[in-house]
């Protein structure tokens, strides 16, 4: 059993080697150090904007560090766990080692995956947003299936999710959805999920119980930080309020406190009604609003302007990046990666971020 153990952990360690050099451990703490270096000068907070700026580089690098430090101190508990679980013949040593060879490997790959992030953008906040598509009902239902599945991705992840807006359909699922998913390199994880989902089942509401397909749209940007400056002019933005309706009792949503802007030189709506007062629903609104210029100006910037509201994507036939089958086999393939997993179940319950590492992988590779 030991041997076991023994043999499964060598190549652990061989790749925690291999991170040192690839994420660059050395030079990081160099900047650490010349970071902290700045941030003890008398001046440092006489420019906030700078100075919050450098504490949120000094941030990152240090996360990275500690994660890496971490598996490293991890890797020597292993081995000692082992020689102690060896002499004493101690089978719960034995289950403690592989239980930790286990969570290394999944230390790796976490710090394997933040390689891949190549833009600015890949550490921020992401905002979501999931909308049906063709298939009736079912597709409805199918939003609604998508919106539960990223949220159940988020919280085993550890990654807070706030509610944005929230549309429910008359019969099933959702017209409509967005939340924000807040943790460090929420975006980069995320981005891969956005275009169009295909599910094929036997639909629940079908009296006939045929198979149908239906399609829903993800859109991802991410959600920008203060520290970057977005020009908005008060007098491009129609600002609209309404009832916010929704369930839960006679006193829930029953003021005028959804906010909707409308920025007239680009046509970028957004909605907001998650919350009662229409003040916080309108900051919430304009947040996103910011989001989504900037996103607009990466693209412009990269000369590869692109739909970001998923409503103007076509979501139908063909136009799917994963298709999710539950009749007549069980699968989920990426159509972009080839990226397989049998296990639907598993994958509907949040089980998403093997694909999410086939496409960082993918897109490292053309970058190369």
């Amino acid at each position: 059993m030991i041997e076991d153990i023994r043999a499964d952990l060598a190549p652990l360690l061989d790749r925690v080697e291999e991170l040192h050099e690839h994420l660059g451990i050395a030079a990081r703490a160099a900047r650490v150090h010349d970071l902290e270096e700045v941030s003890a000068l008398p001046a440092f907070w006489d420019d906030q904007t700078r100075a919050q700026a450098t504490l949120k580089e000094k941030g990152q690098l240090e996360r990275t560090l500690n994660d890496y430090r971490d598996l490293v101190e991890l890797g020597e508990e292993i081995q000692t766990l082992m020689e102690l679980a060896e002499e004493e013949d101690d089978p719960g040593m034995i289950r403690e080692a592989r239980d930790a060879v286990g969570r290394l490997e999944l230390g790796i790959e976490a710090l394997e995956t933040r390689r891949l992030f190549s833009e600015a953008e890949d550490l921020n906040d992401a905002i979501m947003e999931v909308n049906p598509g063709a298939g009736g009902t079912d597709a409805q239902d199918w939003a609604e299936m998508l919106f539960r599945m990223y949220s159940r991705w988020a919280e085993v992840e550890g990654y807070t999710v706030e509610l944005l807006d929230r549309q429910d359909a008359e019969e099933a699922g959702i017209k409509s959805a967005s939340l924000a998913i807040r943790g460090p390199y929420a975006y980069g994880m995320l981005q891969s999920e956005s275009g169009v989902h295909r599910l094929v089942r036997i639909s629940p509401f079908d009296q006939n119980a045929r198979r149908h397909t239906a399609f829903a749209a993800v859109a991802v940007i991410p959600d920008v930080d203060d520290t970057i400056e977005i020009d908005i002019n008060p007098a491009d933005i129609k600002t609209d309020t309404m009832r916010a309706s929704g369930a839960g009792g006679q006193h829930v949503n029953t003021t005028d406190s959804a906010v909707r802007l409308t920025h007239m030189p680009t046509g970028t709506v957004v909605l907001c009604r998650a919350e009662r007062s229409q003040h916080k629903n309108r900051d919430k609104a304009m947040k996103l609003l910011k989001a989504k210029l900037y996103q607009l100006e990466v693209e412009k910037r990269n000369q590869a302007i692109a739909e970001v509201n998923s409503k103007k994507m076509r979501i139908d036939f063909g136009s799917q990046i994963r298709s999710y089958v539950l009749q007549p086999y069980q699968q989920v393939k990426d159509s972009r990666t080839g990226y397989t997993v049998g296990d639907v179940t598993r994958v509907l319950d949040g089980e998403l971020s093997g694909f999410m590492r086939a496409w960082l992988a993918a897109r490292a590779a053309e970058q190369a």
